[in-house]
């Protein structure tokens, strides 16, 4: 009965009006799953706190995030947030002694090119072995010169007494003499950072950015970069906070000074990296942003994956992001960009600068901010369930979360088949915002597009969710999941990435 419903007609008849060419879909009224969007419930999501470069750490039965412009927020639930700290002043609680009469944080890199300062994306962690909530930071003025930071703690909501820092950028042969590379390299091995007298910012890093991690076998890394040279990566002393400079190794990309280069170079832009560890995968998960955080500037999140802390991180073509790669572009799975579902009242623009949390349990989150199209620069934080695909990667939930997520097992090809809304996030970085349009997945496990025409496969795993979809433009690997949108409607959802590295979300709206 469900494939006289399909309407043979889908693929023959096109449908014309005074407004154009309506959809092929349109003709059939009694195709089933096919919910119109008029109807539903709509939504522009607030959470009312404002975090940029968003690191969140789990402590005390609470969430944390701590971002840049010393800003800082905590929920009980991922879900609603409250303000602890924000602004770079004195009376922020947030340190207890940045802004002592010596500024030592701000002597070597002064001030902005607005004359204040800048504290930028911390990331906290906690280290045992001292038995202290540390925060790594970093202070900059231009977009090579900066300094990166650590504080301790002796709670995770601060305050955070400033110890030291620890890796300078955006040095010239003159003003090395103020950093502590030579110190660490010695003075007779410094002529690869420089062009002529000035910085070699297209090989080497902008010190900001940095975030920490522990590996499997109990090792405390510290990921940093952003743009210029690209990101980088070195271990951490636990019974310090310090680096360990490693050996130089030119070969395996790693230098005595700012460690061994994961990805990026050229001043392409590739920035906030950030490392989760997962035991049941048993992979490393590098996220960086690409383009420009501001609302039109394509930012967006990519991922890649290793099995070792220190790299080589690969993306899903098996590719890495070496420094001599001019166009960026292609490398790394793009898992979101700017988009918008039919239920939502703004689009999502330039998500980015991302951070990640797996919890006690091993439900993975993504916590990142987003702009909105609404014309201004107004951000706030998003959290989203991520899921784990059969062949070891990492999807991101469509929507933001909202506790209703789970794996859709269980269900039969006629319930899952269906109208869904499909954004495919492609790869490249710009301004256009991805909507979502209208495919219909068949019982007899064919796809159609929004014309009508044929355009590939699916098929769909009922014991552990796996769905996977053979269309012209890639093969997508990734799980059908239960959630609720933003506006509170039901659906069911696809989320799934591809040998080209484009992320897809499909959303099928369902009765209440």
């Amino acid at each position: 009965m469900k494939h006289q419903r399909e309407c043979r007609k889908i693929s023959t008849i096109t449908i014309l009006s005074l407004a154009g060419a309506v959809s092929m879909f349109s003709a059939c009224a009694e195709l089933p799953h096919r919910i119109d969007p008029v109807t539903l419930k709509k939504s522009s999501l607030r959470t009312g706190v404002s975090v940029h470069d968003p690191s969140i750490v789990a402590a005390d039965g609470n969430y944390y995030v701590f971002g840049s412009h010393m800003a800082s927020a905590v929920s009980k639930d991922l879900i609603s947030w409250q303000p602890l700290h924000s602004g770079v002043t004195k009376y922020n609680k947030l340190f207890d002694n940045l802004f002592d009469p010596d500024l030592r944080a701000f002597k070597y890199v002064g001030r902005n090119s607005e004359g204040s300062y800048s504290v930028w994306a911390p990331d906290v962690i906690y280290n045992p072995v001292m038995g202290k909530w540390m925060m790594y930071f970093c202070t900059t003025s231009t977009y090579i010169k900066s300094n990166l930071c650590f504080a301790t703690a002796d709670s995770v909501e601060g305050p955070y007494h400033f110890q030291d820092i620890i890796l300078y950028s955006g040095f010239t042969r003159t003003t090395i003499k103020e950093t502590n590379v030579e110190a660490v390299v010695g003075p007779e091995n410094t002529t690869r950072y420089f062009h002529f007298n000035n910085y070699k910012n297209t090989l080497w890093p902008n010190a900001i950015d940095p975030a920490l991690f522990y590996d499997a076998e109990g090792r405390l890394w510290m990921t940093y970069g952003s743009w210029s040279g690209g990101i980088f990566i070195l271990e951490i002393d636990q019974k310090t906070g310090y680096p360990i400079h490693p050996k130089a190794n030119p070969a395996k990309g790693i230098d005595p000074y700012f460690g061994r280069h994961l990805a990026g170079g050229l001043h392409n832009s590739v920035e906030g990296p950030y490392i989760i560890y997962d035991k049941t995968s048993g992979y490393y998960y590098l996220f960086v942003s690409y383009g420009s955080l501001q609302s039109n500037g394509g930012y967006q999140i990519r991922l890649f994956r290793s099995k070792n802390p220190d790299g080589p991180y690969t993306d899903k073509k098996g590719e890495t992001l070496d420094q001599g790669k001019a166009n960026h572009t292609p490398y790394g799975i793009k898992l979101m960009g700017n988009y918008k579902f039919p239920t939502f009242l703004q689009a999502y623009m330039a998500p980015g600068h991302n951070s990640a949390l797996i919890n006690e349990t091993g439900d993975i989150f993504l916590v990142h901010h987003t702009r909105f199209d609404g014309g201004n620069e107004y951000h706030e934080i998003r959290v989203r369930r991520m899921f784990r695909t059969s062949d070891g990667w990492v999807v991101a939930a469509p929507f933001a979360y909202n506790g209703t997520e789970k794996l859709a097992t269980g269900h039969t090809i006629d319930e899952v088949s269906g109208f869904y809304y499909f954004v495919n996030h492609g790869t490249t970085i710009s301004s256009v915002i991805e909507e979502g349009k209208e495919y219909f997945l068949q019982t007899n496990g064919r796809v159609r597009d929004n014309t009508g025409r044929d355009i590939g496969s699916w098929t769909y795993n009922p014991t552990t969710a796996d769905i996977q979809l053979a269309l012209t433009n890639g093969h997508f690997e990734g799980v059908l999941i239960q959630t609720n949108d933003e506006a509170g409607n039901p659906t069911l959802s696809l989320t799934a990435i591809s040998e080209n590295n484009e992320a897809l979300w499909g959303v099928q709206y369902l009765q209440p």
